[in-house]
């Protein structure tokens, strides 16, 4: 473990001239938001109530704008350890585009603005599950578990879950089984997810003092739980198919890509660490981009489902 203090914060010296829009959007994580629209309004639009377009957009403008501003306070707090690893060393407080007390102004603003709009927006559910994903992301996971336990990946990934359920409290006002397997797979996805991409990251990790699975057990029980989360997860995305929100397509859909990811968590499990060096970590790689295909086509399988059901095409009919 690194001695890196987590209670002493040096600011950033900030280079010449102000930030720009580009630096503080960077600061919302996009890409990882981009993941949050996507489910959240695949959660919205799946459920069976309908939502004027003018209030779904609003909805998931402040969903995109939570998950953002969770984002940011997640690089205010982890600035330490991104100034060591090679993958975050661009971001904005590293790189000396932002200051730390800056960031964190930016990221409490946001949270509250987004969490206060979406109950006016929609409604208190969808508002307070929207809270907790922030709370649990932020301080849940970025400030308690992931410097904690090599299990922050299997708990924390339970704030990356949530918005195809705060999509469906929007449009229903609750919570239902399609909004928990929604996020359940989500959940279980996660951790094989993220490990893969822990395998090729090499020493990031271990000298940012952060106990990922790869650096308290190592790599071969990192195989190891990949394929056991793996196989987790399989009979959750087919299962998913038998409710109101599945059907053939989904089906169809949940087998073959499962089919796929299972083989590609056995080829894992099966190499030996020699092998993983001499050909780069080629098998992680693969593994961890097609996981991120797997999700995706999951969720546009369930609109598409959606987008059929008028045309008595969709569902179990």
């Amino acid at each position: 473990m690194s001695d890196i203090s987590t209670n002493t914060r040096v600011e950033s010296r900030l280079d010449t001239g102000e930030a720009g829009f580009g630096d503080y959007f960077a600061l919302l994580k996009p890409r990882v938001m981009s993941l949050v629209v996507f489910t959240a309004l695949v959660g919205l639009l799946a459920a069976p109530v309908p939502v004027h377009p003018l209030l779904a957009f609003a909805a998931i403008l402040f969903v995109a704008i939570g998950g953002g501003a969770s984002g940011a306070l997640n690089m205010w707090y982890d600035a330490d350890i991104d100034r060591i690893m090679r993958r975050t060393q661009s971001r904005p407080i590293p790189a000396g585009k932002i200051s730390e007390s800056e960031t964190f102004a930016f990221g409490m603003f946001l949270s509250v603005f987004a969490v206060i709009m979406l109950a006016l927006a929609s409604n208190l559910v969808a508002a307070g599950l929207l809270a907790f994903t922030i709370f649990f992301y932020v301080v849940v996971y970025t400030m308690w578990l992931k410097r904690w336990t090599p299990q922050n990946i299997v708990i924390g990934g339970a704030a990356g879950a949530f918005p195809p359920m705060i999509g469906w409290a929007v449009a229903t006002g609750g919570v239902s089984i399609e909004s928990v397997l929604m996020f359940t797979l989500i959940f279980m996805w996660t951790p094989p997810h993220f490990w893969a991409l822990a395998l090729f990251m090499k020493s990031d990790y271990r000298d940012a003092g952060v106990p990922m699975l790869t650096v308290t057990h190592g790599r071969k029980t990192t195989r190891a739980h990949i394929i056991v989360y793996t196989i987790l997860l399989a009979p959750i995305a087919v299962g998913t198919g038998f409710t109101s929100i599945g059907g053939p397509v989904y089906m169809a859909t949940a087998l073959v890509l499962n089919v796929i990811f299972l083989k590609g968590a056995w080829d894992i499990w099966r190499r030996e660490e020699t092998a993983a060096e001499a050909d780069e970590y080629k098998t992680e790689k693969r593994f961890f981009a097609f996981s991120i295909f797997y999700l995706f086509a999951h969720f546009v399988a369930i609109l598409v489902e959606k987008g059929l059901a008028p045309y008595g095409l969709g569902g179990w009919t």
